[in-house]
């Protein structure tokens, strides 16, 4: 009898990467997680102070450059490591950025109030 469905095996690659919670941001490791989706899974667990990200391939991790244990790693921390500067970045210029958006505002109300 011929075979309906053929299933392509992609043996999936699992790792844990372990981050001390004083110093790593959950919502940097969330963000990071999000940018995997497609790539990966992960998930967070907090135990004893530390954040335990577990990463498991999807099946498209190869078509995607991601063929081992240590490449996944790399991937998840650059990602990590942007978004980290990103918060940083966002917090140094949030001073800057409100007064943009106070000026900017503040001329449309100043036009809706001379109309």
């Amino acid at each position: 009898m011929p075979q309906v469905a053929t299933e392509k095996y992609e043996p999936k690659i699992s790792t844990d990467l372990d981050f001390d919670a004083s110093v790593q941001t959950l919502n940097a490791l969330q963000a990071a997680a999000y940018r995997l989706i497609g790539v990966a899974t992960c998930q967070i667990e907090e135990i004893d102070g530390r954040l335990i990200c577990r990463l498991e391939t999807r099946a498209r991790a190869v078509r995607d450059g991601i063929e081992d244990a240590d490449q996944l790693k790399t991937r998840f921390l650059e990602l990590v490591t942007d978004e980290n500067l990103r918060a940083q970045v966002a917090e140094k210029t949030a001073g800057i950025r409100n007064v943009i958006l106070a000026l900017a505002f503040g001329s449309l109300a100043a036009d809706q109030n001379n109309k």
